[in-house]
């Protein structure tokens, strides 16, 4: 049937195209003008029965109504949401073939699957739990009026904001951990054949996260790997207002190796539920990743402000509009005598009462209104754990075996944090380390070494070089009960993946008020001074990223010593109550063993007996001197310590000395008290002046300081320069060091050189 003739039967333009459709559906299956099937699919070859058919349909009309309710609602100010599902809504066969425990990251056109997936956990509430979302109510049930998401704990679907893919990499480590968690008899949260499912759009796809984690488990299942994983394109040929190329999404992952492509009509029930099942049904007996490809339509533009007459002539919307999901469902019901036109009509508009008394009724529930509502979730977890006891002592002399006989011999920080992390697999069954050559080289600077042989290929082993689907992989494996320690091999390494810390891992318990948490332990390789080889990739001296994402703890530690304290304190943070951490590890400290000259050993150290922590948040304070107090972290403290005994012995200048250990948290109160009497602090920062933790410490005592003790010291701050690390000789150009630590602080006291 030619779109010519498919006008809006009142003959007239019109730009809303919601209230076109609600309209088109009714006068189309009044008229019996329903759109051809584009696959043929009997009722009895789909597999499906008329009561499942009629049930299906029911959650497609409940999406459409929800839809158009929302852009009502939207007109009166009353909704903050419009971007709807319409054009998707086949997707409730999602709903129905998937379990309701094979966990499920979803796009955000996915509210026809939502809707079916409820029916499966009895008394459900999918539209008033949907509205109450629309209209950003705190008694939303999973992320409490925070933003509009699909979610919920009991139909497992974490819930997301859908910055474009960033989900796939952490459906992929969900995925992973299925036989992951079963093969090391872990408590996980999937059943041992589950499933996991993924849906996404085609725009999205050719984003690099789609790509990498695509790659990425493809990759996996093509070495053997167990991967149950359904990634669900749902491909509507545009994005926003960009369209996709015809063949584009069939020709680019139809024919990737290790992942089996299957394609299916979106719009048609009878093909899409047979085709939904086959993937299924392979997916959970082969555990091996399928691309199912499914062609949809967009309807109602992108959302309620998208005018799609700017970029579309009317022909090519009534086009689309005629290909409405609903109108080939209609089609299907009265073709095989399942339902009559009448009585599709009257399920249309009893489901448009329905969802209309729920949207009335949702509007006047109460919504956050104070910054402490809306920030109170940002570490939420509902379900604290218990840490697991110390190993006993025959216990880590086996793990340990040689290296036992030496724990009391002071060593480098490499060495100390590999010991830590040997007692912490010993301690956590569940926890796993991976990244880029960790296992059987034991990392770049050897600090995994002999891991791989203790604990095995289960627990350690090797990642893809791929940042992004490490990090998601250590979101996805945490959701089902493991503890991932993943390894960042460069701390430059981290900005092309950041957002999967900052927009998925760090977000989750904010959206799902702690009812979802992501628990892991990011160690980082990081920071200046690296000799060898460095230039920027190796020499990244900025920790910015990180200081502003809301709940995430940042570790800095000094020595080997505190390394692992702190480190133990980060992993039990993270396992009792499901912290994102990111650990940070000074390259240039590793191997370092003396402090003031050649054979000292002043910066080795014993290792901290097993039950030894540091408290997140807790500094720790060297010397008791009036004259000055520097305050710094990492390699900082290590040329402050320096620096403190020539400005002793030589200048008689007293100085106490402050590691922070921590850039986030920081115990604000406790340093400005410890800081009341100082007369000179001096911030030592080896970050870039521009965004460093000294501008955030300068602040807050300037704010604190002057209101809480009537006085401000006197404050400098010696950070590095706003540049690029540069490659050889000037590596350290630009960095504070001890030289400078000493030059400043005489000038600060009043003495000269």
């Amino acid at each position: 049937m030619s779109s010519m003739s498919l006008s809006k039967p009142s003959g007239k333009l019109s730009f809303n195209r919601a209230e076109v459709v609600d309209q088109n559906f009714t006068h189309f299956v009044q008229e019996g003008r329903l759109p051809e099937a584009r696959v043929q699919v009997s009722l009895e070859e789909s597999g499906l029965k008329p009561t499942e058919l009629v049930d299906l349909f029911e959650s497609q009309v409940i999406s459409r109504h929800m839809d158009l309710r929302a852009r009502i609602l939207k007109n009166t100010n009353q909704c903050f949401y419009t971007i709807g599902s319409s054009g998707h809504e086949g997707n409730a066969v999602f709903g129905k073939v998937f379990r309701k425990d094979d966990m499920a990251f979803l796009h955000y056109r996915s509210g026809a699957l939502m809707i079916q997936r409820a029916k499966q956990l009895p008394g459900a509430t999918p539209i008033y739990d949907s509205m109450l979302s629309f209209v950003a109510s705190s008694e939303e049930p999973i992320a409490g009026g925070r933003h509009k998401v699909f979610g919920s704990l009991p139909l497992l679907v974490p819930p997301q904001t859908s910055t474009i893919a960033s989900h796939l990499p952490k459906a992929m480590g969900a995925a992973l951990s299925v036989g992951r968690a079963h093969a090391l008899g872990c408590e996980s949260v999937m059943a041992d054949d589950s499933i996991v499912l993924c849906t996404f759009g085609d725009a999205s796809a050719n984003h690099s996260t789609a790509l990498g984690a695509i790659n990425a488990a493809a990759w996996t299942a093509y070495q053997g790997v167990k991967m149950p994983l359904v990634y669900a394109c749902e491909d509507n040929n545009i994005g926003i207002s960009t369209s996709t190329p015809r063949g584009w999404i069939e020709n680019n992952f139809s024919q990737k190796p290790g992942i089996q492509y299957i394609k299916a009509d979106g719009l048609n029930l009878l093909d899409l539920y047979m085709k939904t099942k086959l993937v299924e049904e392979h997916v959970r007996y082969y555990r091996k990743p399928v691309f199912l490809h499914t062609e949809t339509v967009r309807l109602m533009g992108h959302a309620g402000s998208d005018m799609e007459f700017n970029y579309h002539t009317l022909e090519k919307i009534e086009s689309l509009e005629f290909n409405d999901p609903l109108l080939h469902s209609a089609r299907i019901l009265i073709e095989n005598g399942v339902m009559s036109a009448e009585e599709i009509l009257s399920l249309y508009e009893r489901t448009r009462e329905r969802v209309e008394k729920v949207g009335l009724y949702a509007v006047t529930r109460p919504k956050l209104l104070t910054p402490e509502d809306i920030r109170a979730t940002v570490t939420a977890s509902t379900q604290i754990k218990s840490t697991p006891p110390v190993p006993t002592t025959p216990q880590r002399e086996k793990a340990f075996d040689r290296e036992f006989a030496k724990l009391s011999t002071p060593q480098h920080m490499a060495k100390l944090i590999n010991y830590g992390l040997t007692d912490i697999m010993l301690r956590y069954s569940n926890a796993l380390i991976f990244g880029e050559d960790v296992a059987q080289k034991g990392g770049v600077y050897n600090v995994t070494d002999g891991l791989y042989n203790k604990f095995g290929a289960k627990r350690v082993f090797n990642a893809l070089l791929d940042e992004q689907s490490i990090l998601g992989a250590a979101i996805g494996l945490s959701h089902n009960g493991l503890l991932p320690i993943p390894e960042i091999q460069f701390l430059a390494y981290v900005h092309n993946a950041e957002d999967q810390i900052r927009g998925e891992a760090a977000t989750l318990a904010f959206f799902s008020q702690g009812q979802f948490t992501n628990p892991m332990v990011i160690r980082i390789a990081g920071l200046p001074y690296q000799k060898g080889f460095g230039g920027h990739f190796h020499n990244d001296n900025s920790l910015a990223v990180f200081r502003d994402i809301p709940g995430v703890i940042v570790a800095t530690p000094s020595n080997g010593a505190d390394a692992v304290k702190m480190m133990r304190a980060c992993v039990k943070e993270a396992f009792e109550k499901g912290r994102v951490v990111v650990f940070v590890e000074p390259i240039a400290l590793y191997m370092t063993k003396d402090l003031h000259q050649e054979g000292d050993k002043g910066w080795s150290f014993t290792y901290p007996a097993p039950e030894e922590e540091i408290k997140i948040g807790e500094f720790g304070v060297s010397g008791d001197g009036k004259d000055l107090t520097i305050l710094t972290y990492g390699n900082g403290y290590y040329f402050a310590c320096q620096a403190e005994k020539i400005l002793r012995e030589k200048h008689n200048v007293q100085c106490k000395l402050i590691d922070l250990r921590w850039i986030a948290p920081l115990d604000q109160d406790r340093l400005v008290e410890e800081m009341k009497d100082d007369k000179n602090v001096l911030i030592v920062d080896e970050c870039r002046k521009t965004g460093s933790i000294s501008e955030g410490l300068v602040a807050m005592m300037v704010e604190k300081m002057p209101d809480q003790f009537g006085r401000l010291p006197k404050i400098k701050v010696l950070a590095a320069h706003d540049c690029f690390i540069t490659l050889g000789v000037a590596a350290a150009a630009g960095l504070p060091s001890r030289d400078e630590i000493i030059e400043l602080s005489l000038k600060m006291v009043g003495k000269d050189l």
